[in-house]
């Protein structure tokens, strides 16, 4: 009789390797062999998971948190001799090799990081609003904004020639000129709103120039302002006499219409005048003039560098440089006329720009 090779006998033996009794639980058959090794696979494995020791790289990450805000606290001791801790950089939650960077405007920051004791009453007043606000929703995105208010004073103090007296937001790219590229549209848009813009303004200018009338006067004599947007409130009887204009502002993308940053309308410069050097009140903006009437002899300093008006074309500066604005034209040039629209800087976030309108919201 022809037998089968001791191999394909192997091959041919039945998974049923070790005899099992019936199994009582499940009240069926006995299992198989392969499904009783499977078995104790399965219960080998898990034991191995169970007794294999946790991984490192979760105990590293929190003892380098941990070391990273002890040497940040260690940094900045508190005098024993007084109540409140002098002014220290804010806390972070940060890993060791952030912690040797510049501290990132996207890090978290701790609500009850300490504010330094030298800042005046407006600052103190800001970090409030601060607070409240990130209380109604987050402090994500918030680190260039709370640094910006806890060294606001410390800014204040030293010379430079970008000194924003109100708020300075901190790693803000800034130049005294910005391209037309910064805010394109806007742009784009109030160049071809000129021709409405110059006659709703020449209408409003022959009636006459009178505070009953909606006209303001800022600064020295010669220099007046008829407003639609004063500190981020609209001037409702001012918009009413230029509704065209009223609506192109509406139109603009970036400008800054809720908080008191913001503010619009047409500036005149009579011959002869001249604005000393002084610094806006922020750096999160930018001013764009649009030329109405701009005779050659009127001239922009920003930050040192000179520039000048032209009619029908924008010009995007940032006022928080030190500034000078003249008009050496005689009497028949007349007044140098623009109009000015307060827009955001293209390097502030949307979440910053929120957090800024609450903030710095108008006092109706």
């Amino acid at each position: 009789m022809f037998q089968q090779p001791h191999s394909l006998r192997i091959m041919s033996w039945s998974l049923d390797l070790v005899p099992l009794p019936p199994c009582a639980l499940l009240g069926g058959p006995p299992l198989s062999g392969l499904l009783w090794t499977v078995l104790l696979l399965f219960l080998w494995y898990c034991y191995r998971v169970g007794s294999d020791p946790p991984s490192h790289s979760g105990m590293l990450k929190s003892s380098s948190s941990r070391s990273s805000f002890s040497r940040s606290s260690s940094r900045s001791p508190v005098d024993p001799g007084h109540s409140a801790p002098k002014a220290s950089a804010a806390i972070t939650m940060e890993s060791v090799e952030e912690e040797e960077r510049t501290e990132s405007y996207l890090t978290p920051v701790l609500s009850h990081a300490p504010f330094p004791t030298d800042a005046t009453a407006g600052s103190r007043k800001l970090y409030r609003a601060l607070q409240e606000y990130a209380k109604r929703y987050s402090w994500a995105g918030m680190g260039r904004i709370h640094k910006g208010l806890r060294n606001q004073a410390r800014h204040n103090d030293r010379p430079s020639i970008q000194k924003p007296h109100l708020f300075y937001l901190p790693d803000v790219p800034s130049i005294p000129f910005f391209p037309r590229d910064a805010h394109r549209h806007d742009i784009e848009v109030l160049e071809a709103s000129y021709p409405k813009i110059l006659a709703e303004f020449q209408a409003v200018y022959q009636r006459g120039i009178d505070t009953k009338l909606g006209w303001s006067y800022q600064g020295p004599k010669g220099q007046t302002v008829f407003p639609l947007y004063t500190a981020g409130v609209c001037v409702a009887s001012n918009c009413r006499a230029c509704p065209c204009t009223y609506r192109t502002l509406l139109s603009l993308r970036t400008f800054i219409s809720s908080n008191s940053l913001g503010s619009a309308g047409f500036w005149l410069l009579g011959p002869g005048a001249t604005l000393g050097g002084a610094y806006g009140p922020t750096n999160t903006r930018l001013r764009c003039h649009l030329g109405l009437q701009t005779p050659a002899q009127c001239e922009l300093v920003v930050g040192g560098e000179p520039q000048c008006w032209s009619e029908g074309h924008c010009l995007l500066v940032d006022d928080s440089f030190l500034h000078t604005i003249s008009h050496n034209g005689g009497a028949e040039d007349g007044p140098r006329v623009i109009f000015s629209v307060d827009l955001w800087h293209p390097n502030v976030a949307a979440a910053e720009r929120q957090a800024l309108d609450y903030i710095f919201a108008p006092e109706q």
